[in-house]
């Protein structure tokens, strides 16, 4: 069973598109990139899928329930994450967290034990009322609203803003210890780096279209290899190649992106007076850049 599966989804606000016919399919125990710019589409897909608006066209379903009939049930399945989080000022975020565990009919010994542990995790003091909290702080009382009911799929919307470089660590360490465990996750997110590192896959998300949904380690290695090329004459020189993309001149040195035969582009290079090469993974930045600039389309 796919955890999350939609069918030529669309929304549109009156003639303004939200998202046009996004498709894909997440597996259970996957741990799923959604990636994109602000304003790609990535949250008006999320509260599209759980039902906080209606679909204009298509079909999407979670862990096998319609999302739009079967809402209600998908709740009760579902930790959810939004980009921008509000709490009940006065409260104090030990009473958010119980008051949330209620809606989960969670035995009251348990929600406090699983608050506790959340609370230790991230470092989080449950005395404090929300309207003192700083932004990073909000963010891990929604992360521990999200997982406090121990769901069995995740739907995070921009996780790591606003926390510091440590709980971004940590946060993604919490969420690879519930994958183990079998929960799936699907991770919206603009921050490419992290995609990289933490998830199995990633779709591409532009203007409200999936342009393309690839492994992660296809996208970056399969695809293309980074290489920087110093001239030993000490001025950098353009270079005519096929295959390569993105050509940067700087202090001697060219940095270039490049799809082919690794092989042949030595063989080329040879030709010129170098003082070195070097070959390493590109950034999935660099790749990112490269999909929007040609539309979705390699090479």
């Amino acid at each position: 069973m796919a955890a999350i599966e939609t069918a030529g989804l669309k929304k549109y606000y009156g003639k303004s598109c939200g998202i046009e016919d996004v498709t894909l399919a997440v597996g259970e125990g996957e741990i799923f990139g959604f990636i994109g710019p602000n304003g790609a589409g990535k949250s008006t897909t999320i509260r599209t899928l759980l039902n906080f608006i209606f679909p204009t066209a298509g079909e999407a379903r979670i862990l096998g329930h319609d999302v739009v009939r079967d809402s209600e049930r998908i709740r009760s399945l579902v930790g959810y994450l939004p980009a921008e989080v509000g709490y009940y000022e006065d409260m104090t975020v030990k009473a958010l967290l119980e008051y949330s565990a209620g809606f989960y009919g969670m035995e009251r010994g348990t929600a406090r034990r699983r608050i506790g542990e959340l609370a230790e995790a991230f470092e989080l003091d449950t005395s404090r009322r929300t309207h003192t909290l700083s932004t990073g702080n909000r963010k891990k009382v929604g992360v521990c609203i999200a997982l406090l009911h121990s769901p069995r799929l995740l739907i995070l919307d921009e996780p790591t803003s606003g926390l510091d470089p440590l709980m971004q660590m940590r946060l993604l360490e919490v969420l690879q210890e519930e994958n183990r465990r079998g929960v799936t996750v699907f991770f919206s997110s603009h921050v490419l780096s992290e995609v990289q590192k933490f998830c199995h896959r990633v779709a591409i998300l532009k203007e409200g279209r999936v342009l393309r949904i690839e492994e992660i380690s296809a996208l970056r290695a399969g695809l293309f290899q980074k290489v920087r090329v110093v001239f030993a004459g000490g001025q950098a020189v353009p270079v005519d190649i096929p295959g390569i993309i993105h050509q940067r001149h700087e202090s001697g040195m060219l940095d270039m992106l490049f799809r082919g035969d690794i092989n042949d582009l030595i063989r080329k290079l040879a030709q010129y007076d170098l003082a070195g090469v070097s070959l390493e993974e590109p950034p999935l930045e660099d790749v990112f850049m490269h999909y929007y600039e040609k539309g979705g389309e390699v090479g």
